[in-house]
């Protein structure tokens, strides 16, 4: 495969590195089919496979990284705008996970209205979902962690919902520079009691870390057999 497995997979998953990611790769190479776009709570999906979220600024590239993660190029709808994901997306993998893109924040090219809406509805969901497993937190490797950001990841302690914090578009920043902006963030989330120690380094254009966070996600899949 010609990655370098973290064997911390092992420790965590009760089988070797390699064993884990093979079962990540099957997973997200199954079926994946876009369930709803959900703009008001009542109409959440009724409880299903354990869910799992991708929450982030707007741009920081969720439905590029959804994409990567299930090898589509298309699964989850990409712009060059940002702030264009206006509701929650449910996408059921296999009947085994459920992927669920959330609205960007940060920026969005809408009224104050809407705005406050779409956070009323994703801190709903994020505080009263039984099903939600863990969120993924994506942070720009260009430029670490907002205010926004660590807005975000206090509500997820005071509502004890696991987050993992996931670093994104790491080709477009030179070594030294992401080395320095991985040191910033896990010191940042080691301060979080609802924070993965892990953090995982992804790019969507080389695949690095994909086959890891796989891995990661495919640990928390309900336990029907892989077809």
């Amino acid at each position: 495969m010609g990655e370098t497995v973290d064997p911390r997979i092992a420790t965590e998953n009760g089988d070797d590195a390699e064993a884990a990611i093979e079962r990540g790769r099957r997973l997200f190479a199954g079926r994946c089919d876009f369930v709803a776009g959900i703009a008001a709570i009542d109409a959440l999906p009724p409880p299903g496979p354990p869910e799992i979220a991708f929450a982030g600024r707007s741009n920081v590239g969720k439905s590029t990284l959804i994409n990567a993660l299930t090898g589509r190029r298309s699964l989850a709808r990409t712009s060059r705008t940002p702030g264009r994901t206006r509701q929650l997306n449910f996408f059921d993998l296999g009947g085994r996970l459920m992927l669920v893109d959330l609205p960007g924040y940060g920026y969005a090219r809408a009224s104050k209205a809407d705005i406050a809406q779409w956070n009323r509805l994703v801190r709903d969901y994020l505080r009263g979902r039984a099903g939600l497993k863990r969120l993924c937190l994506l942070v720009d490797s260009r430029h670490g962690l907002h205010e926004s950001d660590r807005a975000l990841m206090t509500m997820l302690d005071e509502a004890g919902v696991s987050f993992q914090g996931v670093l994104t578009k790491a080709d477009k920043t030179s070594e030294n520079a992401l080395g320095d902006r991985e040191d910033e963030v896990r010191t940042d989330l080691a301060r979080q009691i609802a924070a993965h120690p892990r953090l995982i380094v992804t790019s969507a254009r080389t695949q690095a870390g994909i086959p890891e966070l796989r891995a990661e996600l495919a640990a928390l899949a309900s336990a029907a057999p892989l077809g």
